[in-house]
């Protein structure tokens, strides 16, 4: 049986963060949150790790980060760029910001033969989630158009120090995401969480599922994803801002019957740097997962 591999999104800098988050140590031993997102995949049985990064961050990534992993597991890197569009299409005047989390899976599109997971750089998921997600990957979604999504409760995944961006799922009672819509300015109020769908402000009581950017695809996802960023870029209503989201892409396949999403809920603790003031929280988080026997004292010493 062929093994999952993993794709990690890590070409975004952080611009409200002030840095390179993916190789800001969080751990007690130095780690980042990817140190142990690479960790907990090499435990669950993921075969390969394929980071899309910048080119501009390629020989500080290596460095600091892919070369703890050689040995370890198999890596490769793929690259996001900002002129890597569709044959048709050229960079409109004025666009500096990448073209949203679509494109940076699509970067790897000629490195993933197999079904995979999809994460973010800078959340940390628990180890119990990627056990969740490898075995849904090795088990369960062999068909095409067959995905999982492995869910965090919204109260879990706040900020105390501004907003963030989740994607709001809409989960049947069979376990199926029936919806997911990309909501922005979250954060935590005295009645639960408060959040903008759209241009409408809502109160919510903050136990609904959200995504986080995990995912489990198999890959003719990237035939899909290439046709809605041709048709995103179609209809782009902001040349310079406009981003294509992966949920963005989900949602629009599960509206043409093309693809079906499981939610697992994920049983482990998210925890994540989104501003400055975050950090000593994730660092406190992570020492009590080591000291109560979760992780090593330093991951890569052996």
């Amino acid at each position: 049986m062929t093994e999952p591999s993993l794709v990690v999104l890590a070409a975004g800098m952080g611009s409200r963060y002030g840095g390179l988050k993916q190789i800001d140590p969080v751990g007690p031993s130095g780690e980042t949150i990817l140190d142990y997102s690479v960790y907990d995949a090499i435990r669950a049985g993921f075969g390969k790790v394929v980071f899309v990064i910048r080119k501009d961050i390629e020989v500080a990534f290596r460095e600091s980060v892919g070369a703890k992993y050689e040995g370890r597991i198999a890596v490769e890197y793929a690259f996001q760029s900002l002129e890597d569009l569709p044959v048709g299409f050229t960079l409109p005047e004025g666009r500096s910001k990448p073209w949203g989390t679509t494109q940076a899976m699509l970067a790897c599109r000629n490195s993933v033969k197999e079904p995979f997971g999809v994460i973010n750089a800078d959340d940390f998921y628990g180890s119990a989630s990627f056990h969740i997600l490898a075995e849904a990957l090795r088990t369960r979604i062999q068909r095409t158009g067959e995905y999982v999504l492995v869910g965090f409760p919204m109260n879990n995944t706040l900020s105390d120090h501004g907003t963030v961006s989740r994607g709001l799922c809409c989960v049947n009672g069979e376990g199926a995401l029936t919806g997911i819509e990309e909501c922005h300015e979250i954060h935590p109020v005295e009645q639960g969480v408060s959040l903008k769908r759209g241009e409408v402000v809502e109160i919510m009581d903050g136990t609904q599922t959200v995504s986080m950017n995990m995912w489990g695809f198999t890959p003719e996802l990237f035939e899909h994803g290439i046709l809605g960023f041709k048709k995103f870029l179609s209809g782009l209503k902001d040349p310079v801002k406009g981003e294509y989201y992966l949920p963005s892409l989900v949602q629009e396949l599960m509206d043409q019957n093309r693809a079906s999403v499981e939610v697992l809920q994920a049983p482990s603790s998210w925890l994540g740097v989104t501003y400055p003031d975050d950090k000593p929280a994730v660092i406190a988080g992570l020492r009590k997962l080591v000291d109560q026997g979760d992780y090593p004292e330093a991951l890569w010493a052996h």
